[in-house]
């Protein structure tokens, strides 16, 4: 569905936003002069109550059944960036508009990639014992360690993280490599970029990346975009890491390939499934570092989130595309 169908009046507005009060202000008068409504994210009587009315939903978290069934309900915004569970099909089958908040939080991501390139790299597990151990010492084999620079990194999605990940990439004097869906302009950071939709194949990204970064959307075109044959093609000095969301890996084949040295190592902040079990072998591989789905905050994240809204109430009033608009393109089915 095509997120610009002609100008739209906004009448009714139902926020569960969790901003501060100064915060949802500039939500209420940039919606002005319809009606606005904040609702506690956990009332659920005055949720529903206000979807009897509302055309569009500002939520928190992904929408559910509830707005689904409104009946006058046009657009929901879901202030985070992942809209997997958003993306179903009776959701363009009712013909909603669902946008995000993707970007926000890209600078704090792309940097949260960097620490686990940089630990693997490092060894910092290896150094953390020896310091551990009061021994002066680099663990066995760290002379034959080579640095980031002049390495190739390998970046899977090209939003706003996947930017701001080859930013980095050439600050650290690496040659870059780009893959995303749609094609269009070259990226100044990116020293070759590949997309699908122009036929290229993902394949010279694998074969030829000491880092690999995940940061694409998770849908039924992207589930286990990475098993077994993309980690036989991988350099066996490469790391793997995934900001993005943990279905985009088959865990038993990564599980397999770090097992039998077919990688390196991992940098994980998702899994699948997620929270992953304590009994996974992926807690005790001595070369796979491990985040709980948590990446510290950059101090104006919220006001980025209310900048995305704002710009999208005008597009929205204007007829124009909004951004971060899920596609049919976007839709996950859970296995």
């Amino acid at each position: 569905m095509d997120a610009g169908q002609g100008p739209r009046e906004i009448r009714t507005v139902v926020s569960t936003a969790l901003f501060q009060p100064d915060e949802i202000e500039q939500l209420r008068r940039a919606f002005e002069p319809a009606e606005f409504l904040q609702v506690r994210w956990d009332d659920n009587e005055g949720i529903s109550r206000a979807l009897e009315t509302a055309d569009v939903a500002v939520h928190w978290t992904d929408l559910d059944d509830r707005h689904l069934q409104a009946p006058h309900l046009r657009w929901v915004h879901c202030d985070h960036a992942g809209l997997t569970r958003s993306a179903r099909p009776e959701v363009f089958e009712k013909g909603l508009l669902v946008t995000g908040s993707a970007g926000r939080s890209a600078p704090a991501l792309a940097q949260h990639a960097f620490y686990f390139a940089l630990a693997l790299t490092y060894d910092v597990q290896g150094l953390l014992e020896m310091q551990a151990a009061h021994q002066w010492r680099a663990p066995a084999g760290y002379e034959n360690r080579l640095a980031l620079w002049g390495k190739t990194l390998g970046i899977v999605g090209f939003g706003k993280t996947g930017e701001e990940m080859a930013r980095l990439g050439k600050a650290f004097g690496m040659r870059v490599i780009a893959y995303r869906r749609r094609a269009g302009e070259d990226a100044p950071a990116v020293d070759r970029m590949l997309a699908a939709d122009a036929g290229d194949s993902i394949d010279p990204l694998i074969e030829e990346s000491d880092v690999i970064m995940l940061a694409a959307h998770l849908s039924d075109e992207t589930y286990h975009l990475f098993s077994t044959d993309q980690f036989a093609r991988m350099k066996s000095s490469a790391y793997i890491v995934n900001l993005a969301r943990g279905g985009l890996i088959d865990t038993d084949a990564l599980v397999e390939a770090l097992a039998s040295g077919a990688i390196a190592g991992a940098g994980l902040d998702v899994a699948d499934p997620e929270p992953l079990p304590p009994d996974s072998p992926l807690w005790d591989q001595p070369n796979v570092l491990i985040t709980p789905h948590m990446t510290p905050r950059i101090p104006e994240r919220t006001q980025r989130s209310i900048d995305v809204i704002v710009e999208n109430i005008r597009r929205y009033r204007s007829g124009e595309p909004l951004l971060n608009a899920i596609t049919p393109r976007d839709i996950y089915t859970p296995r």
